[in-house]
């Protein structure tokens, strides 16, 4: 069944890490009901196997599993939980799948890492190891013209930037920026912008922020808004994980679209 559980000397803090179309979950298991997120999901059970139930596959007890976008499912979990949330364009998930030793439904099973995912949890590490050994290293360095349309795109979160408007703010046609956009940012730029608000929320509330005010800054048309992205993206509202006592860590802008 895959490797031994985390000894109990290793209870590390529940952590959420976000970057730019990628997060990463370590923390006790969510419980989350049946749903179906808009990004693609790496489960791995750190202390034991786990369940995970869906149309296309009935009851599946694995060690770990990579969850398709936009596919009804629910985990069922004892113990803790790694989590790796993947934007489905991303280089990293295509990575990610290509390491799964089975596929059954569009569900991957059994990552080729999965012992070595497990023991890297139990460690302090810092979260781009965990999320480079789930789906990848880094991709190249970013065209110096997308680089800069993710900067500002992070530096203003709340503002309403069109795609003609930031392509001309990097001396690109609208088309060229969106191609390259999706090709080396890793999701696309309506996509990207939705990250760039959640992670702009997540710094407000890592700072003491309530989540009302942090989205209403972000640019997020309402707390409602917010909330069912939000739930859109990972299968529970932000509220439910701040309940559980989980803290948030916002990576740094260098680490965003790898």
């Amino acid at each position: 069944m895959g490797a031994a559980p985390l000894p109990e000397t290793c209870r590390l803090p529940a952590t959420v890490w976000l970057w730019a179309g990628h997060a990463i979950y370590r923390g006790p298991s969510l419980r989350l009901d049946r749903h179906s997120g808009s990004v693609a999901c790496l489960a791995v059970g750190l202390d034991a196997a786990f369940t995970v139930e869906a149309d296309a596959i009935g009851a599946r007890t694995a060690r770990s599993v990579l969850v398709p976008p936009r596919t009804p499912h629910r985990i069922v979990a004892d113990g803790r939980m790694l989590f790796c949330y993947l934007d489905p364009g991303s280089p990293r998930a295509a990575a990610c799948r290509h390491r799964m030793r089975e596929g059954i439904g569009g569900f991957g099973v059994a990552h080729a890492d999965e012992s070595a995912l497990i023991r890297l949890a139990a460690t302090d590490s810092a979260p781009l190891d965990l999320l480079d050994l789930a789906s990848g290293t880094a991709s190249p360095a970013l065209d110096p013209r997308i680089a800069a349309a993710t900067a500002l795109l992070c530096a203003d979160p709340a503002a309403d930037v069109s795609a003609d408007q930031l392509a001309a703010a990097v001396h690109l046609s609208k088309s060229r920026l969106l191609h390259l956009f999706s090709a080396q940012a890793g999701t696309t730029f309506r996509r990207y912008r939705v990250w760039a608000r959640m992670l702009a929320v997540g710094r407000a509330v890592a700072d003491g922020a309530d989540l009302t005010t942090a989205s209403a800054a972000a640019g997020f048309a309402s707390p409602s808004h917010f909330s069912d992205t939000f739930h859109a993206l990972f299968g529970l509202t932000a509220a439910e994980l701040l309940g559980a006592g989980t803290r948030i860590v916002v990576e740094e802008p260098a680490l965003l679209a790898t």
